[in-house]
């Protein structure tokens, strides 16, 4: 693709921070009932009567978290919104209103802010939510992007991650470790092109794994299929940073044990080809790669039957004592411990 280098550029200094705020936000409309005042005021208003409010947040950093020089800035928005969004869905609980906080720095027009705030929009008509509020201000570091998101869930329907018990089954939806393995093939054809400018790389076998980096999706559909299928969860997690990482965030939290089988954790086919050509063990990308934004969540055995079959679940192992520890069974029938070897914050 052959960059225009006339595109116009608009200077955020044109707007002002209450006129880039209403013009980024100008299509934005409220659909929840529990938001009776969203942006235009000095806070957002919201009314959730009789249901809990779940709320967390997410900061994400230019050169920490993404790279501009292959994330599209409509992607970027768009997965800031889902990576928060997925927190609460792990509540077992529904988003509904978020709020977007940016930094720029000088080198950012308008121009580029439309195209971030056009993937938060899009996030929005999505996942069915509001955008209540947020802040602007300038950065000296490039581009920062913080979102809070808030749900809701009758008190009876949240999830923990500290209630498992031995016995429950271990259980993840969709499959593991093509987020990672889209990263890999991105930053190699990044090295690539540093080297010859001209190379435009051929990405098309890889389309499935560089979505899951680039767009993610948050699972409210698993959430909604849960509670249709009658089944609460003792415990959940989203996977952010790697299943190894976050079985062990519930083994810990819930003083339990746990024993994961390395057939079962569920790859897709086109991640296998990859790490074949990147040689890279699959298994250890599906373990520690992270960036899924699966839920991973364990459940009585009594309730198997009404998962048993479907698609877009993967009984892969189940939790035992706490003495017993956290081992991988893998395919030659060994027992190892589970280490955790995802994203690691403030790692040198």
């Amino acid at each position: 693709m052959i960059e225009d280098k006339n595109q116009q550029r608009t200077s955020l200094s044109e707007l002002g921070e209450f006129g880039l705020i209403d013009h980024l936000t100008k299509n934005l409309k409220v659909k929840h009932s529990t938001t009776v005042k969203g942006i235009g005021d000095d806070a957002a208003v919201l009314d959730f009567k009789n249901e809990q409010v779940v709320v967390t947040t997410d900061l994400m950093v230019e050169g920490v978290h993404f790279d501009l020089s292959y994330v599209p800035l409509k992607h970027l928005g768009y997965k800031a919104v889902v990576v928060n969004l997925s927190d609460v869905y792990a509540m077992n609980a529904m988003a509904t209103q978020v709020t977007v906080s940016i930094a720029v720095s000088n080198r950012f027009p308008l121009e580029a802010l439309e195209e971030l705030y056009a993937g938060i929009e899009t996030a929005a008509k999505v996942y069915n939510i509001d955008v209540v509020g947020g802040d602007t201000t300038s950065s000296t570091k490039g581009l920062l992007i913080s979102i809070t998101a808030l749900g809701k869930a009758d008190a009876k329907k949240v999830v923990y991650r500290n209630q498992a018990k031995p016995k429950d089954l271990l259980v993840v939806s969709g499959d593991l470790g093509a987020a990672y393995m889209g990263l890999q093939v991105l930053e190699r054809e990044k090295e690539v092109f540093k080297v010859n400018p001209q190379n435009q790389p051929d990405l098309s076998p890889y389309t499935y794994l560089i979505e899951r980096q680039l767009k993610p999706e948050a699972r409210k559909d698993i959430v909604e299929l849960l509670e249709k299928l009658g089944v609460k969860p003792t415990s959940m997690i989203d996977i952010s940073d790697g299943l190894s990482s976050e079985i062990i965030h519930l083994c810990t939290q819930s003083k339990v044990g746990c024993v994961l089988y390395e057939t079962k954790i569920p790859i897709d086919p086109a991640l296998i080809s990859t790490c074949e050509e990147f040689d890279i063990d699959s298994t250890t990308v599906a373990l520690n790669g992270g960036e899924d934004y699966e839920l991973l969540f364990t459940m009585s055995q009594e309730d198997y039957d009404k998962i048993k079959g479907n698609p877009n679940l993967s009984v892969i192992g189940y939790m035992e004592e706490e003495r017993e520890g956290i081992n991988l069974i893998t395919r030659a029938e060994t027992k190892i411990p589970i280490k955790a070897q995802g994203w690691k914050n403030f790692n040198d």
